[in-house]
């Protein structure tokens, strides 16, 4: 189980951590609650330490892909259940263009293989998707640019070292597709680890508001991040105004629609556009007030249905286009279906989820310094949705981006980030006791890493000749 306890010579009582255990479980939330009331700071490292009686640091570099509850095309099968069948031929399509396309839409077929791992049991807000390309630029709320991890589909709360395995894969498999030797790519999850380590540990050093509010520096001096800020802040509202829409006619000043390009950009109109737009009654009730008063200024012009991502890819996805004040003031919104997270079958203890919308939102505000002023959720009939901007100032990496120095300077970015959303949502002095002053921890995953990238080869390889046979 991942949430069996280790207190063996921990130094910490048995009552202190059972407290500290039910303070971590119910922790689902984005309040801030006084941390570990009753239990001291010695005793939560302690804790941490204790942990590593349940799994060494070292142990973290072996994979065990035999030991699979179901084989990987089951795996993915089941994941497409619910799904818009037209769209699951797409998504296989996108998984088949490289290994990296394949990890990107198999996050089931690593929730599998992680659950079946020694673990921890430390517990924070995981993103679960943590992959070098689902970090990227945004606008703030107060306008200006961040960098950030920037999808958290498959949020949760589990053991912290689920992001860092998948960060270590990923960074191997991008760093194979962006010209890397094996040896580099190692020393780049060497690089985000360390980085981990170091700032985890400075923060566990640091009073609590300050993690809170804790803001990485440098970024714009790290090239990939450089390029991805350049790209956030040519993609203004004006700039989606004009790449996804068009005039309705020919007539001088007329009203504009989204411009369709199928399957990836479809308009919607009768029934179904006013379904989604009934949704827009539920997410307001959840917005803040200021929030409300704001979106009162913008009317819905059109719909659309937008297929996105790899993993997402199936789901169903729409896209409101608000005009607020004339046609040079347009507000996108993005309407976006969320099952539940891939993790959630391997955390049977994890808090119950009512709405995967809300699970979501919840688990971006948890991790995320500034969040997007419109983040919310809602429902069309009994399927659940997140609710955000839709391209405002946002920009990615490309995996070219990730050539010559650019992986390593990027791997490090990466681990800060993820120190940061763990640091927020966890508890950085009991992480950081686990973790301890050595570098073995970084070498395992290094390890790991590569193994799990040879392993999304295979399986991506079985996916294709089971393709290939398929069009035969």
């Amino acid at each position: 189980m991942v949430f069996q306890v280790a207190i063996e010579n921990s130094g910490a009582s048995r009552k202190s951590v059972n407290q500290m255990l039910c303070h971590i479980a119910r922790r689902t939330r984005t309040e801030y609650v006084p941390a570990m009331q009753g239990t001291t700071p010695e005793e939560r490292r302690a804790l941490g330490q204790a942990r590593r009686k349940q799994v060494g640091r070292q142990k973290h570099n072996e994979l065990n892909p035999k030991a699979r509850s179901s084989p990987a095309p089951v795996l993915l099968a089941r994941s497409m259940h619910g799904r818009l069948p037209a769209l699951v031929k797409l998504k296989y399509e996108l998984m088949a263009q490289s290994p990296f396309g394949y990890f990107r839409g198999a996050v089931p077929v690593m929730a599998a293989d992680l659950a079946v791992l020694p673990s921890t049991g430390i517990v924070s807000q995981i993103c679960g998707d943590a992959h070098v390309r689902n970090l990227g630029a945004f606008a703030a709320p107060d306008g200006r640019l961040v960098f950030d991890i920037n999808d958290f589909d498959e949020t949760i709360r589990g053991p912290f070292e689920w992001d860092l395995k998948r960060m270590a894969a990923s960074l191997v498999l991008a760093g194979r597709e962006s010209g890397h030797k094996s040896s580099s790519s190692q020393q780049a999850v060497v690089r985000c680890i360390d980085q981990y380590c170091v700032r985890m540990r400075a923060f566990a050093k640091m009073p609590g508001v300050d993690v809170g509010r804790f803001l990485v520096h440098r970024l714009n001096g790290v090239e990939p991040v450089h390029a991805a800020l350049l790209k956030a802040e040519r993609a203004t509202p004006q700039h989606a105004l004009q790449q996804l829409t068009e005039p309705a006619s020919s007539k001088p000043g007329a009203q504009r629609r989204f411009k369709e390009s199928k399957p990836i950009l479809t308009r919607v109109t009768g029934s179904q556009a006013a379904a989604v737009l009934a949704s827009l009654g539920p997410y307001r009730e959840m917005l803040e007030p200021q929030r409300q008063h704001l979106l009162s200024f913008y009317r819905p012009v059109d719909v659309a249905f937008k297929v996105v991502g790899t993993g997402s890819v199936g789901l169903r996805d729409y896209c409101i286009y608000f005009e607020g004040n004339g046609p040079g003031d347009p507000l996108f919104l993005q309407i976006k279906e969320e099952p539940a997270s891939a993790y959630t079958p391997y955390l049977p203890d994890a808090h119950p989820v009512r709405h995967n919308g809300q699970r979501v939102a919840d688990g971006q505000r948890a991790m995320q310094m500034q969040s997007d002023p419109f983040l919310g959720w809602t429902h069309i009939g009994s399927r659940q949705y997140l609710v955000r901007q839709l391209n405002d100032h946002k920009g990615s990496i490309e995996l070219a981006d990730l050539a010559g120095t650019g992986l390593a300077a990027y791997a490090a970015v990466c681990g800060e980030l993820l120190a940061r959303g763990h640091a927020r949502s966890g508890d950085p002095l009991v992480i950081a006791g686990y973790l301890g002053s050595g570098g073995g921890f970084a070498e395992a995953l290094a390890k790991f890493g590569s193994l799990y990238a040879d392993q999304t080869e295979k399986d991506w390889a079985e996916l294709k000749r089971s393709r290939k046979g398929r069009e035969a």
